[in-house]
């Protein structure tokens, strides 16, 4: 099976080898049949601190590095 990939913006690294990303897509109100805009954050390992607040990234699935962590950079 394979991993999935993600496209998103880094939102915030604070945290040391760890970055927070956040993936923005568009659903279908089920009633209203408009776009909205979901997002959610996700823990992002980032081993060699580069990237910084404001830039897009690739996240890629990853086994579980801790708690939060199971996404990796990928470019």
């Amino acid at each position: 099976m394979p991993k999935r990939i993600l496209r998103g913006i880094v939102v915030s690294d604070k945290s040391d080898k760890t970055i927070t990303v956040k993936v923005s897509r568009k659903v279908m109100h089920p009633v209203y049949k408009k776009y909205i805009n979901r997002s959610k954050k996700y823990s992002v390992h980032d081993e060699s601190n580069k990237y910084k607040t404001g830039e897009f990234v690739s996240i890629q699935e990853n086994k579980p590095i801790s708690k939060t962590k199971k996404w990796i950079v990928i470019n």
